[in-house]
């Protein structure tokens, strides 16, 4: 994994602008804490940071390789799974390689097939080809948008990178955030708009979609979408398919020449991660696989069961660890400094995020680093098969919005009036909602229920997704650490896409039919454990903290909250003790606490980008 910055410009010679680059990369030096270098040309300059996985010694970039009279120019963030077939089919057409990385095979992949080599790519991209004879730049991200990549446009230029914080250390990009922008903050973050940059004129490359800028200018076209079609396997059959489909996908995912480890929260998409990746070291003769969990300082004697979180994870995560022979590392999180890693978690993030869900996320992911390089997650299993609550139970929040966007009208009352311009939450959430609608993928003559179950499928994999992977990227990047998620393999999605609800909902459960795949794999109380999400804190200390904070925040007159909420509500909810304010406002994990919390992330963005709004 690795840090990506360009710029390409047809009125400037960018041959001498090497200091521009290298203060463009130098804030992706955590993605890429290996090596960095840079690549300039009279209209193209490129720059990386490398976190060296595969092949430590070869895989330099930006990389460079000739055909003919031909020179093309690549920087990568990423894992391509599938680089042995892709070599030996380019050897077979001809090529020869002088290294054993990914890089040298993606480059060569897109010299023999162009923007055509995106739709053979098994892996997790952004990546940036400048071809110097024909003048174009070539930028691609994968199909899910594990990889981020933003760019700006600006008449004859185009900028790009890993995260806005290298468009925003380029001289031509101020922190200018509209009214828009300012709406995606308030209104729907920290899920954003698909492909928006929230700064003004700041897109982000949409997954599965390729961009091609040239003296004509930028044209932008999807090489994967999903597909509807009926699913014609029997119940057994289905089970046995989506089985082998996830273990090879965990398979495919542990090459590596660093450390590989696994998160294991004891629920069943970390169990089932965990179990083919113990498997795959056995037969590989790869030593005992060590897993990792998270906990919070006092959580035992704190935590309150609700639907969203109905047991605490310890006791499964061990079980799991011992049945399986792992090596098991629990990473405990204390209050101070959970409260302490927010402002940080909100700077990798260059926005507001989710609070201390991002920010306890960076304390883990900065401790597995110390053993591991490489981590395999299994995040995204509900978005693939349905496990959130909002499949399930029907109400005001499964409605015709987004379900995981909640008490909208309550979080607008705190804000100041006419915060965003003439942009209203209410219309502002309810289009973006529809736009997203309009391009779910139909199957003709399905039944309304099935319908409106594959609308609730492609919002989630489109927005809820899209904001963990965010998170899952930036916190784990943040330390050097590459995280791998094998519930986004696309073989595995898109047959999953196509599974009818009542086979997803085998045997009457929560992603029953992933249970039912686990059968023998899993021991049977994990199998059946009720869905748990990420776990988080719930000591009390822990809201007094964030709240006792965010009115410390108040008392200053120069605090930018107050051009953003009405300080006066804030602090009359400030007063209502911890059970009167938890109130969820976003996801299954936000709810009172993190809003102060999200209020310390939301100042800390403002000050510390000296955000200009507009």
């Amino acid at each position: 994994m690795c840090g990506i910055a360009g710029w390409v410009d047809w009125k400037r010679d960018l041959s001498r602008e090497g200091p521009v680059l290298e203060a463009m990369i130098a804030p992706l030096a955590d993605r890429g804490p290996d090596a960095g270098g840079i690549w300039c040309s009279g209209h193209c300059a490129f720059g990386h940071r490398r976190l060296a996985v595969v092949d430590l010694v070869g895989g330099a970039q930006p990389m460079v390789r000739s055909r003919g009279d031909r020179t093309y120019v690549l920087v990568y963030n990423g894992q391509l799974y599938n680089t042995q077939e892709l070599r030996e089919e380019l050897i077979a057409r001809g090529h020869a390689f002088s290294t054993q990385s990914d890089t040298e095979v993606l480059l060569v992949a897109y010299m023999e097939w162009g923007p055509e080599c995106t739709r053979r790519l098994n892996g997790i991209y952004a990546f940036a080809v400048w071809d110097e004879a024909g003048q174009q730049l070539f930028l691609a991200r994968d199909r899910f948008g594990v990889k981020p990549l933003f760019y700006k446009t600006m008449g004859s230029a185009i900028l790009f990178g890993s995260e806005l914080k290298a468009l925003l250390a380029h001289p031509l990009v101020q922190p200018e955030v509209d009214a828009e922008g300012l709406a995606e903050v308030l209104y729907l973050g920290p899920s954003r708009t698909p492909g928006h940059g929230v700064f003004r004129g700041v897109r982000e490359v949409l997954p599965g979609h390729w961009l091609l800028f040239d003296r004509a200018g930028v044209r932008t076209q999807p090489y994967w979408q999903l597909e509807s079609r009926p699913h014609t396997d029997g119940p057994a059959e289905t089970a046995e398919r989506v089985r082998e489909l996830l273990r090879e996908a965990v398979r495919r995912q542990l090459v590596a020449d660093v450390p590989v480890a696994t998160l294991l929260s004891g629920g069943l998409d970390s169990s089932a991660i965990t179990a083919f990746a113990a498997e795959a070291f056995r037969a590989q003769g790869r030593g005992p696989l060590h897993t990792w969990s998270i906990d919070y300082a006092e959580n035992d004697r704190h935590f309150r069961a609700h639907a969203f979180q109905p047991d605490p994870d310890s006791a499964y995560a061990g079980a799991m660890a011992e049945s399986l022979g792992t090596v098991h590392h629990e990473v405990v999180i204390d209050t101070p400094q959970l409260v302490d890693a927010l402002e940080k978690a909100a700077l990798i993030r260059d926005l507001p995020g989710m609070a201390d869900v991002d920010a306890a996320l960076f304390l883990f992911c900065r401790e597995i680093k110390k053993g591991a390089t490489v981590v395999l997650s299994g995040e995204c299993a509900d978005e693939v098969f349905g496990g959130y609550p909002w499949f399930h139970r029907p109400g005001p929040e499964t409605g015709r919005t987004f379900p995981w966007i909640r008490s909208l009208e309550a979080r607008t009352a705190l804000l100041q009036p006419g915060v965003t311009g003439p942009i209203r939450a209410e219309d502002y959430v309810a289009q973006r909602y529809s736009d997203t609608v309009a391009r779910v993928p139909r199957l003709p003559g399905e039944e309304p229920e099935e319908a409106r179950i594959r609308e609730l499928f492609y919002l989630n994999f489109a927005w809820f997704m899209a904001t963990l992977l965010d998170r899952n990227d930036r916190m784990s990047m943040a330390v050097g650490l590459e995280a791998r998620v094998p519930f986004c393999d696309h073989l595995l999605v898109e047959y999953v896409w196509n599974i009818p609800w009542r086979l997803k909902t085998y045997g009457g459960r929560e992603k029953g039919i992933l249970r039912e795949a686990l059968r023998g794999v899993l021991p049977e109380a994990v199998r059946t454990r009720r869905k748990s999400p990420f776990p988080k804190t719930h000591h009390p200390e822990y809201f007094r903290a964030v709240r006792d904070r965010v009115l410390a925040l108040l008392d200053d007159p120069a605090c930018r909250l107050h051009e953003i909420v009405r300080a006066d509500r804030v602090r009359a909810l400030a007063r209502q003790d911890h059970e009167a304010t938890d109130l969820p406002w976003f996801g299954q994990l936000m709810s009172g606490p993190q809003y102060f919390a999200w209020l310390i992330q939301l100042e800390a963005w403002l000050r510390h980008y000296k955000v200009v709004l507009v």
